[in-house]
């Protein structure tokens, strides 16, 4: 089983695609990894020798990933908030950030609310 930034590749996948699963690597960055070690693209993760391990261990160590990558996103966030810029605001508010409209759909961030118009009063107990 691969082991690479913490991260256990899937065994089945190939190569180009179990790395993105390490966080901080998508598709792109992949198959540069990829390139500049020399790994076959198309060989499955469970079928890379411990030289194509080490090589990619080596590639993925020169990019910032997983935990570094998530401490520094939300260090970013967190000054955002601190200095009180809209952005911050609107992450401590829970709204959306980049201007999309709040009136409808802005359900993944703002959670689902009830409405409180037409509400049926309690039936009362005998």
């Amino acid at each position: 089983m691969a082991r690479i930034a913490g991260v256990d590749l899937p065994r089945d996948k190939r190569v180009e695609i179990g790395l993105t699963y390490i966080y901080g690597i998508g598709l792109s960055r992949s198959q540069q990894i990829i390139k500049d070690t020399g790994v076959n693209p198309d060989i499955r993760v469970k079928d890379l020798s411990d030289a194509d391990v080490a090589a990619l261990r080596a590639a993925v160590q020169l990019y910032q990933v997983e935990g570094d990558l998530r401490r520094m996103e939300a260090m970013n966030i967190k000054r955002l908030m601190d200095i009180g810029t809209y952005r911050g605001r609107r992450h401590r508010l829970g709204l959306p950030v980049r201007g999309q409209r709040t009136r409808t759909n802005a359900r993944t961030r703002r959670g689902v609310r009830r409405t409180v118009a037409g509400k049926k009063k309690a039936a009362a107990k005998k």
